[in-house]
């Protein structure tokens, strides 16, 4: 089986706070540290009431330093909401902090509405500028070079790595082209991803980073003990997406009983299109499901969203997908 990472939002849900919200997230980081998991990532929006992850840089220091062993990064950064150096310094700094265990994916989305953009005193179009944003990275963490006059202080020498995030087959040539790693939002927008991939393997090109080609895509998983335990739960999600649909997006809500009752049939198709790649189910259901996904994308590592209401159950939910799938790293 392919390695396992987590993708966490850092839900704010009904009757909390962010505070406690980024507290949960250590103890989750922690909890996948000991069952073995790759990287644990956090995602940078902005104007969400529900996602507590704004601070990116902020919230994987926070992340780090509670943690030991498991790789901690940005899943990711919306590059057009930043100069390049500011990102380079941010992320130098966390990499003189904790050694060989940041990653930095990179997005082009700015993660938030146009009103959040303006708010950021970005350009609209930002995004066009994204790939020479990200080579301008690249070389703000390459080593110093002779009568260079602006340097990323941390950053310069250290190399973090850099990932290509994406839904499209923008991001897919982008980093086959400049030789980086690809992650694929697949949790949400799946509907590029058959032909993403198989573009990104044969378009890759060998880099100082990466010699080989190396996908990742990120699915929802929500496993229980049964699988109608794990289907009530997954209606805290489903209400989102239907939310996100109807512009009133606000705190993560408690599951329901009847999800039929919450969304209209339309909204159930577009909700249910952005969310096909998502495993809910006990055991045997959630195996079935991912056994498949990754023997049709033949994807590298698997970035796993479970965004529930209750923690103890989210917990629970990354604890079977370890039992399901061993890691190498899980500690006894």
């Amino acid at each position: 089986m392919v390695p396992l990472s987590v993708l966490d939002l850092v839900p704010v849900i009904e009757g909390s706070n962010a505070g406690e919200a980024l507290q949960k997230s250590l103890d989750l980081a922690r909890h996948a540290e000991t069952l073995g998991f790759t990287r644990y990532w956090v995602a940078e929006h902005h104007n969400m009431a529900g996602i507590a992850s704004a601070a990116t840089a902020v919230v994987i220091g926070h992340l780090a330093g509670g943690t030991k062993t498991i790789r901690v990064g940005a899943g990711g950064i919306m590059l057009p909401n930043h100069a390049p150096l500011i990102i380079a310094e941010q992320f130098g700094t966390l990499e003189s902090l904790f050694p060989g265990r940041i990653d930095l994916g990179l997005g082009r989305a700015p993660g938030t509405d146009q009103i959040a953009v303006r708010a950021m005193r970005r350009d609209p179009r930002a995004s066009d500028e994204f790939p020479q944003d990200v080579q301008e990275l690249q070389a703000l963490f390459g080593p110093v070079r002779p009568n260079q006059r602006i340097q990323a202080v941390p950053g310069a020498g250290l190399r973090v790595p850099l990932w290509i995030l994406g839904s499209s087959l923008f991001g897919a040539q982008l980093a086959a082209l400049l030789g980086l790693p690809y992650a694929f939002a697949s949790h949400f927008a799946p509907a590029a991803l058959s032909d993403a991939l198989p573009m990104y393997r044969k378009k890759f090109e060998a880099s100082e980073q990466l010699e080989r080609p190396y996908s990742m895509a990120c699915v929802n998983v929500f496993a229980a003990d049964t699988d109608a335990e794990a289907k009530r739960l997954f209606t805290s999600l489903q209400m989102a997406f239907t939310d996100l649909h109807r512009g009133t997006r606000g705190l993560q809500r408690p599951p329901i009983d009847d999800i039929d009752a919450y969304w209209t049939p339309a909204e159930k198709i577009q909700a249910g299109g952005m969310l096909t790649h998502s495993f809910v189910g006990s055991r045997d259901t959630v195996r079935a499901g991912i056994e498949r996904f990754v023997d049709q994308t033949k994807v590298d590592e698997l970035m796993i969203v479970t965004s529930m209401f209750d923690h103890a159950a989210r917990k629970r939910s990354y604890a079977i997908l370890a039992e399901i799938f061993p890691q190498k790293g899980q500690q006894s």
